[in-house]
């Protein structure tokens, strides 16, 4: 069974997907731009677009009751990998010393040219059986 993950605390999905979904004891979440949940794009520059991105990862791991200490893998996506470090520094302070693997990539484009998409996969401890 897959249970739909949805907050109105983060950004509605702005195409046919959902914020996350649950199935067998996993959460999946889309990955997140800095959209704030109102719709308008945080554009002061990649820091705090980094911000807004996991404050919305945030809210949706928390509708799915998880925390960043359940998440097992992260990937984020860069519009320049010159915006590492930056970046890096704010994913630190959020995971704090909790580090699931990840990976980084640099990509062509993101949606609505934001400078930084990430996406996570955590833990489900209150969702392991739906039916």
């Amino acid at each position: 069974m897959i249970k739909t993950i949805s907050t109105e605390e983060a950004p509605k999905a702005i195409g046919p997907y959902s914020q996350a979904v649950v199935a067998h004891g996993m959460i999946y979440t889309s990955g997140q731009i800095a959209l704030m949940p109102d719709g308008t794009m945080e554009t002061r520059g990649v820091e705090e677009q980094t911000k807004q991105v996991l404050k919305n990862l945030y809210y949706v791991l928390r509708e799915a009751e998880a925390t960043f200490n359940d998440v097992v893998k992260t990937t984020i996506f860069l519009a320049d990998m010159e915006d590492f470090e930056k970046v890096n520094a704010i994913y630190e302070h959020y995971f704090a010393d909790h580090k699931p693997a990840r990976s980084t990539v640099a990509v062509k484009t993101l949606p609505k040219n934001a400078l930084v998409e990430i996406e996570c996969i955590a833990i489900a401890h209150h969702h392991a059986d739906f039916g």
